[in-house]
């Protein structure tokens, strides 16, 4: 048996990259998943590749009724909800004095709010399956701040902070929160910024393992703390950044 058999995952942002790795994941590992995402087609498409174990629903992570929707997909398609994912998130590089309120605002409510509503909307379910795992995803920006990067950074240290006030309210409900801080990773958002072809090396360079991460490095970590192996862990942070944050990480004068 697989380290989530018979349990239940919404997976946010899980169309590509790091959300698409984890569903394909928790499947092989023997959860039912819901991909949730806005990108319906490459959605749909990974839910038929994952067969009878995986659903898409169109899931807007800033939009509450989105969520209620999304969860109730889980509950009546699988029957209930062990896990969710707060995978989803937006990113932009911009100086300081260039970044218009609009912008700021984007960042926040996908990153921010978005987290904000799945734990709340999740949390009757997990509550009713007798407890479960919520994961959200911040960043080394949830650590330590980074230059272009304001916004993004806010929200993520927004991100790190909620999951420890909801890990203190939904423990005694059995209901473990943790916070994943990558650092960089080749996925489909970071390329937005960098380009399909940009050689991404010289950034890998800059930590100790002496490369960038690969949606699928993060895997492992997100189905520990998903299963029943990680039953003592909330209120934490997992990082997974290639040493970034044991050294002066990728900032450079």
């Amino acid at each position: 048996m697989g380290r989530l058999a018979g349990k239940v995952a919404l997976v946010t942002g899980a169309a590509r990259g790091q959300g698409a790795a984890i569903a394909r994941g928790f499947v092989a590992e023997g959860a039912s998943v819901v991909i949730g995402d806005i990108l319906d087609a490459p959605g749909k498409e990974l839910a038929d590749e994952l067969g009878e174990s995986a659903s898409y629903a169109h899931l807007d992570v800033s939009d509450e009724h989105d969520w209620s929707a999304a969860v109730d997909h889980a509950t009546e398609r699988f029957g209930r909800l062990d896990v969710l994912v707060n995978n989803a998130g937006v990113l932009m590089f911009s100086a300081l004095e260039e970044t218009s309120l609009a912008d700021y605002e984007r960042i926040v409510r996908v990153n921010q709010f978005g987290t904000f509503l799945g734990m709340r909307a999740a949390t009757p379910a997990l509550t009713a399956a007798g407890g479960g795992s919520i994961v959200n995803f911040s960043s080394v920006e949830g650590l330590g701040g980074m230059p272009q990067l304001v916004a993004y950074t806010a929200s993520k240290f927004a991100i790190r902070g909620m999951t420890k006030a909801a890990a203190t309210e939904l423990g005694p409900r059995n209901i473990r929160v943790n916070s994943v801080h990558p650092g960089m990773f080749d996925t489909g958002m970071t390329r937005e910024f960098t380009g399909e072809d940009t050689d991404l090396s010289p950034i890998g360079d800059m930590v100790p393992l002496g490369r960038i991460g690969q949606p699928e490095d993060i895997v492992g970590l997100i189905v520990f703390l998903a299963s029943e192996e990680s039953t003592y862990c909330t209120g934490a942070e997992f990082v997974a950044d290639g040493g970034a944050t044991a050294t002066h990480a990728y900032y450079r004068r």
